[in-house]
């Protein structure tokens, strides 16, 4: 297993992921990584839906619906698109946050432990020789998915984690750090 600073300094996102997945004992180890996120006020407010096989045939068709509501009249190649998102990977991690209004700790710490969760999720999986690929965009806050994970507002979800082995594995470079860090006051 790498050192834990090779592991964050070498991490890629990997985009093409195919067979194996993580097994079950694999998923419930990584899990057990992401609850030990930063969360301010204990609230665990991460949930965790791993689908694989069917599950992503049905979140393909949920992405459909959502599409449709938004453009009734896409076209089947798009909708075909829309159906086939969830199947770049063997498993696909739905990571909601639920949001505990009645906290005295605000909403967007409770987001940012719940992509902390995430983030865990994905170095854990790293750590075992898997990949990842973390996606948001449109899909992460339409209602109709939420919806299909029992997400009411203002629960939301906060990723789709897309885990499996790498098919290809991206380059890696060196981030140029001069423009984000510096020492004192600027």
């Amino acid at each position: 297993m790498q050192t834990l600073l090779d592991l964050l300094k070498n991490r890629l996102s990997t985009p093409k992921l195919g067979m194996p997945a993580p097994s079950s004992d694999q998923v419930n180890e990584a899990i057990a990584c992401a609850r030990r996120a930063p969360d301010h006020g204990k609230l665990r407010p991460w949930r965790f839906f791993v689908l694989q096989d069917e599950a992503l045939t049905q979140l393909g068709q949920v992405f459909e619906q959502a599409g449709r509501a938004k453009n009734p009249e896409i076209n089947d190649t798009a909708a075909e698109r829309l159906r086939s998102l969830p199947l770049r990977a063997p498993m696909v991690i739905v990571v909601g946050c639920h949001i505990a209004t009645e906290s005295k700790i605000p909403e967007w710490e409770q987001l940012i432990a719940a992509g902390c969760a995430v983030h865990n999720l994905e170095l854990a999986f790293h750590a075992m020789g898997f990949s990842c690929m973390w996606r948001t965009g449109d899909f992460t806050s339409d209602p109709l998915i939420q919806a299909a994970f029992k997400l009411d507002a203002p629960d939301r979800i906060v990723g789709y984690l897309y885990v499996g082995t790498a098919l290809e594995t991206p380059k890696l470079t060196n981030p140029d750090t001069n423009h984000s860090v510096f020492w004192g006051m600027p």
